[in-house]
């Protein structure tokens, strides 16, 4: 909101209700001139003061009242437009920050304040230029009120006085457009929000980055045990020969195809090789049986059908190592669509 707005609109409808209201208020103290002149002449009565003084209070609620009411009825309309009926008591609320001395301190060399300190000093600037250029003018021409009447030369001072109102207002009205945009600018600037606010607000609606992180690596650790624990089921391990295992299994009349149990890299290949020993569970260097099964088959799912004759070889040799049974029946069940 821009402060100096709300004052060219207080600005506006003062000099406006004051024009409009100007001969009616002229009329009413002339009123009461003649009226307390009246009195000061008639010495057969007693002159009342408290009767005067009521008379006085009236005619200045009359001659002020439309006055300040017009202005401060287009002060709360200039107020509301920009704050969109927008009412707010936070600026009222005690704190105890405005009284700091630091806090102020602070404040003097803000970048708000040396904006206003500018704006205050264009403005008086201005302000003392028109007072000045137009008290010359009334100036030069002040002799001739001597010989002129006297309700010409006021009419004609009256003039300059509201022409000299009139350039106020037209230069306020151009500080204030300035300022309004200044204000909108500087609003928009701070509800911008910052990196860390940023941060903060994807923490919020997404999760925490970290506590995500950790969620992933628990649960990848609690898939990997799962995958460690079938191993042990597993009747081969096609390995190359330190950096990719891959644990199989194949029951006849159970699995349609052998099912990966687990599969690993680096360490993870060398555990899952670590278990199948303990477990006596035969090892075979297989290179790019190995490397291919683990790039093409998922975790405990059966293997592509494109290796199901390298896998039916192996199978052969761990029929020689009296493994499992025979060859042939291992080799016609991969052979046969599923």
């Amino acid at each position: 909101m821009s402060k100096d707005a709300v004052a060219v609109a207080s600005l506006v409808g003062s000099v406006l209700m004051l024009r409009l209201t100007f001969s009616s208020a002229c009329e009413q103290i002339a009123q009461f001139i003649r009226y307390c002149l009246a009195l000061a002449q008639d010495r057969t009565i007693e002159l009342i003061p408290k009767e005067v003084f009521l008379q006085s209070v009236m005619l200045l609620a009359r001659v002020t009242g439309p006055l300040l009411a017009g202005t401060v009825l287009i002060s709360v309309i200039a107020t509301m437009a920009q704050t969109r009926m927008l009412v707010s008591f936070e600026l009222i609320k005690p704190k105890f920050d405005k009284i700091n001395p630091l806090n102020g301190f602070k404040n003097l060399f803000s970048l708000k304040n040396l904006v206003e300190v500018l704006k205050n000093i264009i403005k008086i600037t201005i302000l003392l230029y028109i007072i000045y250029t137009s008290l010359r003018d009334i100036m030069n021409v002040a002799e001739r009120y001597l010989y002129a009447d006297m309700l010409g030369a006021c009419a004609h001072l009256l003039n300059a006085i509201f022409l000299m109102l009139l350039k106020v207002i037209l230069a306020f009205l151009v500080i204030a457009a300035a300022d309004f945009l200044y204000q909108w600018w500087d609003f928009e600037r701070q509800m911008r929000m910052t990196k860390q606010e940023i941060k903060e607000e994807f923490k919020q609606t997404e999760g925490d980055p970290q506590i995500k992180g950790r969620i992933k690596q628990l649960q990848r650790q609690m898939a990997q045990q799962r995958m460690m624990q079938n191993v042990p089921g597993a009747d081969v391990i096609l390995r190359n020969p330190t950096h990719v295992a891959v644990a199989l299994r194949y029951h006849p009349g159970e699995d349609a195809a052998p099912i990966v149990l687990a599969k690993g890299l680096d360490y993870l290949a060398l555990k899952i090789v670590e278990v199948a020993e303990q477990n006596d569970i035969v090892v075979i260097e297989n290179r790019p049986l190995a490397r291919a099964l683990y790039a093409a088959a998922e975790l405990d799912q059966m293997i592509p059908p494109e290796f199901y004759e390298a896998v039916a070889e192996v199978m052969v040799y761990l029929y020689k190592m009296d493994r499992i049974r025979a060859p042939s029946d291992v080799a016609r069940e991969l052979a046969e669509p599923q």
